[in-house]
């Protein structure tokens, strides 16, 4: 079966026209709902949110899909997407729900879907849904007595917190650290400073005022250029930007330089292969990690197993092979000794406890290798398969020939949004800057001769 509505992190797309309107999150949530009710018990599902105005949009469409075909819903407003996956788990849900479009603008948004374990649906799990989708309603709706019912989850932000916090080293505090924690305006704008706060930390938080309109709007993990000036106005230790929906982390050290996920995947799994901690002897990224990473943990006997991009297929290798520290280089990072899904703020604490325990500063502790030259750019284009264009297809394959030996060159469509990524990286900044340009103009050019 293949997908039509699930893309790389469940559905996505502009708010209120389809896939996202009401309309259909009301019949996904009809058709997932039926997919996991099995047995007689009270079947449950949790269902949190970012803070996009489109939240209070799509929450009572989800919530009456799923009472409609007798689940209870548990609602919790605006927390973070590890928190679902969490309390998925803990509370013995049958689903969880996500509503976010993570780091996209305030008019997407989007849902993921987690198993009763607090793992991502697999792909083909998600075309299950949509089989019953297409189906139809007939039998799904349940009698009147057995309808669901729903109510407010009061205490979801204490019980996540205990769990990150409980993931910091127990004999250790932040005391005497000044951290600045960019929230994005997102869904951990009151959690993520708690956090920091309770562990002893002096906590300078930022973009804090969620207004339904501004999340990720020149600030979190996409738009770190506010936090590094914060970290250097205020003199803090360190900064700490997270996305949206919180499952991604991107660092600036005290001077407030950037540090990226492959320099986060780096300084963990070094600091537990020391420890004897790190399992499956190596870590799992995705194709867009530097080839400098890959390079530092050959250098320390360890492997580098690449994905495609997506942290739900990060985790599903990461199970298979029985590894416990993977992710991402746009920041998530999965620490399945910890959770389920990439988790920005118990990334943000293992990287604090390395600084903690070493009495360095960040941007010592925070430079783990040097990076190979890298260049990614996203080109948003209007329809058609510019991919499939021949200028494009012959442009690659001179990209890929420029670079062979000393370099890779990878072009995607993303599973998102209607952008195409191209990424270039190799021993010759120029070469690799050339190669990127030259690919970019190419497909343009197809794009503009097929919206002509």
């Amino acid at each position: 079966m293949t997908r039509k509505l699930f893309g790389t992190d469940g559905i996505r797309g502009l708010a209120n026209a389809r896939p996202m309107t009401a309309e259909t999150m009301l019949k996904v949530a009809m058709a997932a709902g039926s997919r996991f009710k099995n047995g007689g018990h009270r079947h449950r599902v949790i269902i949190g949110k970012d803070t996009r105005l489109s939240g209070y949009m799509l929450e009572p469409a989800l919530t009456a899909g799923f009472i409609s075909v007798g689940m209870d819903v548990l609602l919790t407003g605006p927390v973070p997407t590890p928190a679902v996956g969490m309390l998925t788990r803990s509370m013995r849900c049958d689903l969880g729900v996500m509503i976010s479009a993570s780091h996209n603008p305030y008019q997407d948004n989007g849902i993921k879907l987690f198993g009763p374990d607090g793992f991502k649906l697999s792909d083909a799990v998600e075309a299950e849904i949509e089989a019953i989708m297409d189906a139809g309603d007939g039998g799904l709706l349940a009698a009147p007595p057995a309808l669901g019912r729903a109510r407010r989850l009061d205490d979801y932000a204490g019980r996540y917190i205990e769990f990150v916090k409980a993931s910091f080293p127990g004999d250790r505090t932040l005391d005497g650290l000044k951290v600045v924690v960019d929230c994005a305006n997102g869904a951990a704008y009151a959690i993520a400073p708690t956090v920091l706060a309770e562990l002893g930390a002096e906590v300078v938080p930022i973009a804090v005022e969620p207004d339904g309109f501004n999340i990720n709007d020149g600030c979190g993990a996409t738009a770190p250029d506010a936090l590094c000036a914060a970290v250097v106005r205020h003199q803090a230790d360190i900064g700490l930007a997270l996305d949206g929906d919180a499952d991604r982390l991107i660092v600036a050290d005290e001077h407030g330089a950037i540090v990226d996920g492959d320099q986060l995947m780096a300084i963990v799994a070094l600091r537990w292969a020391e420890t004897g901690r790190l399992a499956g002897g190596g870590v799992v990224a995705t194709v867009m990690s530097n080839l400098g990473l890959e390079r530092l943990l050959a250098g320390a006997g360890l492997a580098l197993h690449r994905t495609p991009v997506g942290d739900r297929y990060v985790v599903e290798q990461m199970r298979g092979g029985g590894f416990n520290v993977g992710g991402e280089q746009s920041g998530h990072i999965i620490l399945s000794d910890f959770g389920t899904t990439g988790d920005g703020l118990i990334a943000a604490l293992q990287l604090l406890a390395v600084i903690v325990e070493s009495g360095r500063p960040a941007s010592e502790v925070c430079r783990a290798f040097t990076p190979l030259p890298q260049l990614l750019k996203s080109l948003r284009f209007n329809g058609g398969q510019p991919l499939e264009d021949a200028g494009v297809k012959a442009a690659i394959l001179a990209a890929e020939a420029s670079l062979s030996g000393c370099g890779r060159l990878l072009v995607r469509k993303s599973g998102t949004e209607p952008v195409i990524r191209v990424m270039a990286e190799g021993e010759d900044e120029i070469l690799v800057g050339r190669v990127v340009e030259d690919l970019a103009n190419a497909i343009a050019a197809a794009d503009a001769r097929h919206a002509g």
